[in-house]
């Protein structure tokens, strides 16, 4: 309730600072499409439910959003099935015919209802337009034992609970967003990569637009690739000096140039993302392990690879490799012990680009 009436008062006072860098504006004058949630968990979810809580709280911040009869005969007319991202002729098609100026694409990284509960959310708002561009995007990786305090107070055991409790850190994000306040929390030390290498010709300070393309999972974990690839989608366009071009175009230039990576990123297909995404940089990898597990005991393990490749000289300007378990650097009262494998990800691929970034 706490986020609903800050969020209202941020309405009313109308000097919310826009999601775009130097924008100003009410989030009353900003139209959202809500899309259907994508389940990348490799389980059955309750995207309903779900998607119904992030409508709730979009709604409790004083967004417009599109009628749903209106957003189903719109899909139904475009034929739209895929709602992990946005394609360019979709974007602009959503912007001329219904008005509405911003899509939210969310996924479902993990659920599990077992006790204790475990869910995963990664959500972004897209614009729409000729050039769909992220406006914001954050996620959220919980477990009911995540805070259990004296005598296990603070453990969630309803899985609903839990989830209302991702949905409503999102919706705290995206406040701050509106606020203009960027993300600089870090990542801990354990987390950085454990080998890496950039080359001198990438220029930290310099500002580049990144295409991130589609990782190859290794891993018994399905759809990890994905979920891993969004991560860095997150955390790159947090850096601040990156531009990071949206899933949903890059998708789209895959599929109308029938590009398939069997083995990796070969330099024809290279050349064909740089030139129709005009980007300076394509950062693609390998998935080797992204573990949970399920009830009391266990430990999450997250074992990657990345590159960096730079469309100038076709080479390699970035890479490392990371891996990391739960309990690395837990020696007392599991302090410090991480859960999901969505959030020790999340931390390690921060770690990834704050280094990458830093001169």
């Amino acid at each position: 309730m706490l986020l609903f009436s800050f969020a209202g008062l941020l309405c009313l006072t109308g000097c919310a600072a826009g999601l775009k860098e130097g924008a100003k504006g009410n989030v009353s004058d900003l139209r959202v499409a809500v899309y259907p949630v994508e389940n990348l968990s490799g389980t059955p979810a309750p995207l309903k439910e779900i998607r119904g809580s992030l409508i709730d709280t979009i709604k409790s911040m004083g967004f417009q959003l599109l009628d749903e009869d209106l957003l189903q005969k719109f899909m139904a007319r475009h034929r739209i099935r895929y709602t992990g991202g946005l394609d360019g002729e979709t974007a602009k098609a959503f912007k001329d015919e219904t008005g509405v100026g911003a899509v939210l694409v969310t996924s479902v990284s993990l659920y599990s209802p077992t006790d204790p509960p475990k869910f995963g959310l990664t959500s972004r708002l897209v614009s729409t337009g000729e050039k769909p561009e992220i406006l914001w995007m954050d996620s959220v990786s919980l477990a009911g034992d995540d805070s259990p305090g004296i005598l296990g107070l603070g453990m969630i055991e309803d899985p609903k609970l839990l989830r209302e409790k991702a949905v409503r850190l999102l919706g705290q994000s995206l406040v701050r967003s509106f606020l203009g306040e960027k993300n600089t929390e870090g990542a801990s030390g354990k987390f950085r990569p454990r080998v890496s290498f950039r080359s001198p010709a990438f220029d930290p300070k310099r500002r580049y637009t990144v295409a991130v393309v589609p990782f190859f999972n290794r891993s018994d974990r399905k759809n990890a690739a994905e979920m891993l690839a969004l991560l860095f989608v997150q955390h790159l366009r947090d850096a601040g000096n990156i531009s990071v071009i949206e899933p949903g175009l890059i998708r789209e230039v895959f599929l109308e140039s029938r590009l398939i990576m069997d083995q990796g990123l070969s330099l024809p297909n290279a050349e064909i993302i740089f030139k129709y995404l005009d980007a300076d940089l394509i950062l693609t990898g390998y998935v080797m392990n992204y573990q949970d597990y399920q009830g009391t005991f266990g430990k999450p393990k997250v074992d990657f690879f990345v590159s960096l490749l730079e469309s100038k000289s076709k080479e390699v300007v970035w890479s490392s490799n990371s891996y990391n378990e739960g309990d690395d650097g837990v020696f007392f009262f599991d302090f410090g012990r991480v859960n999901t494998a969505g959030s020790m990800a999340s931390q390690m691929t921060r770690s990834v680009v704050t280094e990458m970034v830093t001169k």
